[in-house]
């Protein structure tokens, strides 16, 4: 952990990271100061940047899964402890780290009796698993277990659709938001005559990005959305 004395600047605004931890492979925590600032901007702020955070930020999932030995996302199959939706559940939890555009496959192909955990994942070069230790199956018998994966980046929550496929191919809900929480607070005081706010931002990420990398993130891309806005030249004038 890692803490530093909060002081506050009259002459320039400034921005620090006064707290910084991780709690574990996939859960990472950063707090952050922003000051100073005149009265009602850190509302303003700390509201934009909540839903910047939580929204704005691309993330890498698994989103969908094919294997023979699945003959319904609600099926048991022989020689495995979880069902079909268990696997399909844990598969979702997986936390990818990656800068990939468009849509990648990996595979899983191990042999039983054995633990099957996100380290059996065979990924391509420009995706990397956060914490290989997560769980996705056990294998009680000698039976082979291929699954063919679809990895893809990008940001919000996506819900499956119905899956009318019969060929073992099945969509997997994805959070692609690598923000897991972020919230923020306003201390105010008085310098001379005038009110000032310091804002606190907190961030926890699940560990694909880590908090400061996730505020630099959702800032660019804040900048981006305001960027037409603030362009001097235009073709046409309301």
């Amino acid at each position: 952990m890692v803490r530093e004395k909060v002081r506050v600047s009259t002459r320039t605004l400034q921005w620090k990271c006064v707290e910084s931890r991780v709690d574990s492979k996939r859960l990472y925590y950063g707090r952050f100061i922003l000051s100073p600032l005149m009265k009602g901007q850190a509302d303003t702020i700390g509201i934009a940047m909540r839903r910047a955070l939580l929204g704005e930020i691309e993330g890498t999932c698994i989103t969908r899964a094919k294997s023979e030995k699945i003959p319904h996302e609600y099926s048991t199959i022989v020689g495995i402890q979880e069902s079909a939706h268990e696997i399909l559940m844990n598969l979702k939890e997986i936390v990818l780290r990656s800068n990939l555009y468009g849509i990648r496959g990996a595979s899983i192909c191990v042999k039983g009796p054995r633990s099957v955990t996100a380290q059996d994942i065979i990924l391509p070069t420009s995706v990397e698993i956060v914490d290989n230790t997560q769980h996705i199956a056990n294998l009680t018998e000698p039976i082979h277990l291929c699954i063919d994966l679809q990895i893809e980046r990008n940001r919000g929550y996506h819900i499956k659709t119905p899956n009318n496929s019969q060929d073992g191919s099945y969509p997997i809900d994805a959070i692609f938001m690598p923000v897991r929480n972020a919230n923020h607070s306003i201390h105010s005081y008085v310098n001379g005559n005038e009110k000032e706010e310091i804002l606190f931002l907190e961030i926890w990420t699940n560990g694909s990005l880590t908090p400061k990398e996730a505020l630099h993130e959702a800032s660019r891309n804040l900048i981006e959305l305001f960027i037409p806005f603030y362009m001097r030249k235009k073709k046409n004038y309301i």
